[in-house]
């Protein structure tokens, strides 16, 4: 019989599950809760993380909004044992949303099409 090893599927050093990035809190440079991260969005084709769904708002899951933010605009600060966007609260509450019930089997993403160039559009460095 074959013995098989146990293998961390949560994290490593340099990798970490999307169910545990999913809950980790959200802060603004200045080290300011902003919400949590509850979903991440992988590209199909590339199989790379494309957006982290920020929640913001609401109480005990009610009420609150979400915000897509292309993940390479986040850092993960171990201090504070979450992720850093450098966005005020106030630029991230108005930045493009997605519906509540994304999750359920809406297909906003794909009637949709344009949302992902805003949400890119958005968080483009100004020059």
């Amino acid at each position: 019989m074959v013995e098989h090893q146990h293998v961390a599927t949560d994290e490593t050093r340099s990798l970490i599950a999307a169910s545990k990035v999913e809950g980790t809190d959200l802060y603004n440079s200045q080290g300011e809760s902003m919400g949590s991260i509850y979903d991440v969005m992988l590209d199909k084709r590339s199989g790379r993380v494309a957006y982290a769904i920020a929640s913001i708002g609401g109480f005990l899951g009610m009420g609150a909004d979400y915000h897509p933010v292309p993940w390479e605009r986040l850092r993960y600060d171990t201090q504070l044992g979450g992720y850093q966007l450098d966005e005020t609260i106030d630029r991230l509450k108005a930045a493009p949303t997605i519906p509540s019930d994304y999750a359920s089997d809406s297909d906003w993403g794909s009637t949709d099409l344009g949302w992902r160039g805003r949400v890119d559009d958005y968080y483009r460095p100004v020059i």
